[in-house]
């Protein structure tokens, strides 16, 4: 039974070595990510969040890939030299740990999204991003703006023209209680001057 728990220690120790070293040889990388389809709208930013990790120091590169073909982002290594090129100098925030900002989204950007890790010792590991831009909310907010302007000059016009006619109706009953008065005025005047007692 002894015997039988150190054949088994050492059978783990040998497996475990043997791993360490593949995973040197083969350059051990790790590419986390917790969201690899992102759909944003125009004019927003796109935050590529990976994290890398690596044996040696790794070197990171992201292309951008779309029915038109594929052009490179830029590259770089940790706490290294970042060579962003020169379609995206202005739109790219690199970090580190291998993630991306991408600023000032246009309909362009719609496409496949690939990071590449490679090790000096030549081996490398990639993961694909899907990034969707769409100009729906940007349209939807035009459209609300328009309409809510277009209601808000209608209501005011509507608005105008009742206190306009509200006016008109105040003239009108006012200038019918003057014309109606004098009348009224006169029949009183007639009546107490036909009565018998008030002759003199």
């Amino acid at each position: 039974m002894r015997h039988f728990r150190l054949w088994n220690v050492h059978n783990v120790a040998v497996f475990l070595s043997v791993t360490l070293y593949m995973c040197h040889i083969a350059g051990c990388i790790s590419i986390h990510s917790a969201q690899r389809n992102l759909s944003r709208s125009v004019q927003e930013d796109a935050l590529f969040s990976v994290d890398v990790s690596s044996t040696g120091v790794p070197t990171i590169e992201w292309t951008f890939m779309s029915g038109a073909g594929s052009r490179s982002i830029g590259t770089w290594q940790p706490q290294g030299d970042v060579n962003i090129t020169a379609d995206y100098s202005s739109r790219v925030k690199t970090y580190e740990n291998g993630s991306m900002i991408l600023m000032d989204l246009r309909l362009q950007d719609t496409g496949f999204y690939l990071l590449t890790v490679t090790e000096p010792a030549g081996s490398s590991k990639d993961v694909g991003f899907v990034l969707r831009v769409n100009e729906v909310l940007y349209e939807d907010l035009q459209y609300l703006s328009i309409t809510a302007l277009a209601l808000g000059v209608v209501a005011a016009l509507l608005m105008l023209v009742t206190w306009l006619l509200h006016k008109a109706c105040m003239k009108v009953k006012a200038w019918r209680l003057r014309k109606q008065m004098p009348e009224n005025d006169e029949t009183e005047l007639q009546r107490l001057e036909s009565q018998p007692g008030n002759q003199s």
